[in-house]
């Protein structure tokens, strides 16, 4: 059975869908695990989670929450303004946009406060269980031979399952600088982008072989991702942004 791992879709629905078409996925033979960042700053952050949704629910693909997700999540559910300021402000405009069917003109159109808190109620009434899905979605998967996550995990815990919830969906420089000594186990993450570990969009292996970063960036105009794990080999695969299925 092969493995396909893909982080950090961020609403990019053609490039997520080229690249199942490039790899070839069979659902009924293949185990696709998704590590987070399903929304903002792509242009259909909705049409991703209706798919996600989908696939899990037909074929059991496992899906982690990212720290977008959770970004989505605590923006349209609460009503502290400073957790929407930020989700606007990190890619969350969009979203919005991908939900309320309209365009970046709409909102430059005396578009005020007021307006969003009525969008936001909308997607509260009309989208409950795609806020309650990203809510409900696991921070790490396990295999025999490897830990997929969307972050990473944090080095100075002993016990990497006992760590913050927050490290899973957030952490960066210290997971990925420093060796993992918790777990014998292979990290496979994204949330950091390959530019910002070796300066490439390639998808990134550690000189220690413990850790392997995905996310190529597609969001940012460049590329998404996949790993595949056959036979005890790693063999990776990818679609430049703009790229259709």
């Amino acid at each position: 059975m092969r493995i396909l791992a893909i982080s950090d879709i961020h609403g990019s629905y053609s490039e997520f869908n080229a690249l199942l078409k490039k790899v070839n996925y069979r659902p009924s033979e293949d185990k696709l695990i998704l590590m987070g960042d399903y929304v903002d700053r792509g242009p259909n952050s909705k049409g991703i989670v209706d798919q996600v949704m989908t696939l899990k629910r037909e074929w059991g693909v496992t899906v982690l929450k990212g720290n977008h997700d959770k970004m989505a999540y605590d923006a349209l559910t609460s009503e502290f303004d400073k957790l929407d300021t930020h989700w606007l402000s990190n890619g969350g405009l969009y979203t919005l946009m991908s939900y309320c069917e309209a365009d970046s003109v709409f909102f430059n159109k005396d578009f005020g406060w007021n307006d969003y808190m009525l969008l936001k109620e909308e997607i509260r009434q009309k989208y409950k269980h795609h806020l309650d899905f990203l809510s409900s979605l696991p921070l790490y998967h396990e295999t025999e031979e490897h830990i997929f996550v969307h972050a990473g995990i944090n080095p100075l815990i002993e016990d990497w399952k006992r760590q913050e919830p927050y490290d899973f969906i957030w952490i960066r420089e210290s997971f990925y600088t420093n060796p993992v000594v918790s777990t014998n186990k292979t990290v496979i993450f994204g949330h950091t982008s390959t530019m910002d570990l070796h300066d490439s969009e390639e998808i990134w292996f550690s000189p220690q072989g413990d850790k392997i970063g995905v996310d190529g960036g597609c969001a940012y105009g460049q590329r998404l991702n996949c790993l595949e794990i056959s036979g005890g080999e790693y063999i990776t695969h990818f679609v430049r942004n703009g790229k259709k299925p």
